[in-house]
């Protein structure tokens, strides 16, 4: 009997996801226990499973700037270890990755085919590891793109707006990113699916698309609060050292192409996970 699916990254807020999905299906194993960028460590524990979904990233996209080789160690060559090793011993990989990926300048949906076009390290480094996993294992790969994400167990806007909106705090959001709230339960529910999909990318996002101060508004309206104190502003309000995608809405031809169903809309999957990952 092979030995349970291994989740990298264990203790994410995705993989926390994952555990509440696939239960004992799943062995979420964090940083501090498999370090991805030590191959011999990534064979070892890649050994004797049935499929690996990695989870583990540099998620630090300020930091990434100025530290773009330690993104590229983890979110590159780390996941490259984990393909190699899942190749030598044909076990099936599920790689996460993101909107990032894209420069974030289209008006329409990303397909899984459009061109790539990362605008930072942080990207640069995904679309990378993208490249490498694919390269490593292309007979049992599935990269997964997601974007947006939100749950129990991590930072995330909802989280954010939620503790302001109870505390009954005025908040200023932009309006000029648009993207799809994502839950993390429903992309480990999709996860499911793809294990036994083709080959091949795949993105993950609930459906619809909003801006972060319409979410954000969302949220205020959820826990009862003023909405007027959700105030409008844009992303050049705001000094970063990384700039963000504008447009981060991904399309999903190809699971639609496999037979996978569509996920639900952002809106039906915030009011499930604001009862029950935050107890509104």
């Amino acid at each position: 009997m092979s030995a349970p699916i291994l989740v990298t990254g264990g203790g994410g807020m995705l993989a926390h996801a994952l555990g509440k999905v696939f239960g004992d299906e799943v062995e979420l194993v964090a940083r501090d226990l498999l370090d991805i960028t030590d191959p011999s460590a990534v064979t070892h524990a890649v050994r004797g499973r049935r499929a690996v979904i990695n989870s583990a990233a540099y998620t630090a996209v300020d930091n990434a700037e100025s530290h773009e080789s330690d993104a590229f160690a983890v979110n590159a060559r780390g996941a490259e270890n984990i393909a190699r090793a899942c190749a030598d011993a044909s076990v099936a990989l599920i790689h996460v990755s993101t909107d990032y990926v894209f420069d974030g300048r289209a008006t329409h949906p990303y397909s899984e085919d459009s061109p790539t076009g990362p605008i930072c390290a942080y990207g640069r480094s995904k679309l990378a590891g993208e490249r490498a996993v694919v390269t490593a294992h292309p007979a049992g790969t599935r990269i997964l793109r997601t974007a947006w994400l939100y749950g129990a167990s991590g930072p995330n806007l909802v989280a954010t707006m939620l503790a302001k909106a109870r505390a009954g705090e005025r908040v200023s959001v932009v309006t000029d990113q648009v993207g799809q709230p994502t839950w993390t339960v429903d992309v480990a529910n999709r996860i499911r699916h793809v294990l036994v999909a083709p080959p091949g990318i795949y993105h993950a996002t609930n459906a619809g698309f909003c801006s972060w101060w319409d979410l954000a508004v969302a949220v205020y309206d959820s826990a009862g609060a003023d909405v007027s104190l959700v105030e409008k502003t844009v992303a050049a309000a705001f000094v970063r050292p990384t700039p963000r995608p504008s447009y981060s809405v991904l399309g999903d031809e190809a699971a639609h192409g496999v037979g996978l169903p569509a996920m639900r809309p952002w809106r039906d999957a915030l009011n499930d996970a604001l009862r029950t990952d935050f107890a509104v």
